[in-house]
């Protein structure tokens, strides 16, 4: 159950409305990184979850980014609050009015479509979706998605706040952007509180793989370090030489009855192509200048533009004079 109290977590304290930055506070509103999302991630994951502490934890957080939410919508609110009653009241002549909503953003979706109010949006108005929620149901899946999500969340803020000089809102996304440091580390003491926490699930990794790093990347600015070199790493370079790493033939294959075989072969047969044509098509009916080669035919290519250029200044017709 839950019980409202009407103050908030942290003052709003808004110098003057703003709606083009009302806009781009919505991303921590009803963003993938905002507050919204990372509320329904953690109770989903609180709701699920069977440990009493990691539970408690994760309701505990939930609940509070339900408060970070409602910060954020009242700065939101504040700073569309002089255009929402100009805009309710046409309080201003058309062409005023219309600058006023326009302000830049997504600032007259805003004033038109919600009255100012904040929208479960992000900063261009892209609706919330569950699809933000990329919960599995494993803690240790979970927890490190959580810490991403806490760390991206920080980076916003951070970006939000260097977007505005109003004090109070640079005080308010202060408090906001430190509540996610505060989360992460939280989140990371649950992790490392799992024992043999990696890699996540229960099932192993296959030892001859769990160790290779294999250089898909190679040519000028391929590079080292302890990412890939070292006691622990088997650096493969020559892949095609390697392939395929299981010793196989790397082929792939199906067990099929002889009824399946039989169908198969049929399909195959029928939709096979034809190798001793070389079939008129569409390419050839309409192909000219720059078409390149089709049938006993080159038409050019790019070698032929300035070519190209002089045969189409040569049809057209020589402009009259006036």
């Amino acid at each position: 159950m839950f019980m409202h109290n009407k103050r908030l977590q942290y003052t709003v304290r808004v110098a003057e409305p703003n709606p083009a930055l009302a806009s781009l506070l919505l991303e921590q509103f009803g963003g993938p990184d905002g507050e919204l999302a990372a509320a329904m991630r953690y109770f989903t994951q609180g709701l699920a979850e069977d440990d009493p502490g990691r539970k408690d934890m994760l309701l505990d957080i939930a609940t509070e980014e339900l408060s970070h939410l409602e910060v954020i919508g009242s700065i939101v609110a504040m700073l569309n609050k002089g255009v929402k009653g100009a805009l309710s009241e046409a309080a201003m002549e058309e062409a005023d009015l219309y600058m006023a909503i326009n302000a830049g953003g997504d600032s007259h979706t805003q004033s038109l479509l919600y009255g100012g109010g904040p929208s479960l949006t992000n900063s261009s108005g892209v609706p919330w979706t569950a699809a933000y929620i990329d919960s599995r149901g494993d803690p240790t899946c979970d927890l490190r998605s959580n810490i991403a999500a806490e760390s991206r969340a920080k980076i916003i803020y951070e970006r939000l706040i260097n977007i505005t000089d109003d004090p109070g809102i640079k005080d308010a996304l202060g408090f906001l952007m430190t509540r996610e440091v505060a989360h992460q580390k939280s989140f990371e003491k649950a992790l490392y509180s799992i024992a043999d926490n990696f890699p996540p699930g229960k099932l192993p990794g296959v030892e001859a793989y769990a160790n290779l790093y294999v250089n898909t990347s190679q040519g000028e600015g391929d590079a080292t370090g302890p990412w890939n070199s070292g006691a622990q790493w088997q650096k493969l370079d020559d892949i095609a030489g390697n392939l395929p790493v299981d010793g196989g033939d790397g082929q792939a294959s199906v067990g099929l009855d002889a009824a399946e075989a039989e169908t198969g072969e049929a399909m195959k047969a029928r939709l096979g192509s034809n190798l001793a044509q070389d079939p008129v098509t569409g390419v050839e009916l309409g192909a000219g200048p720059g078409a390149g080669r089709v049938q006993d035919r080159d038409l050019g290519g790019a070698s032929d533009i300035a070519q190209a250029r002089q045969m189409a200044a040569a049809m057209t017709p020589p402009a009259q004079e006036q």
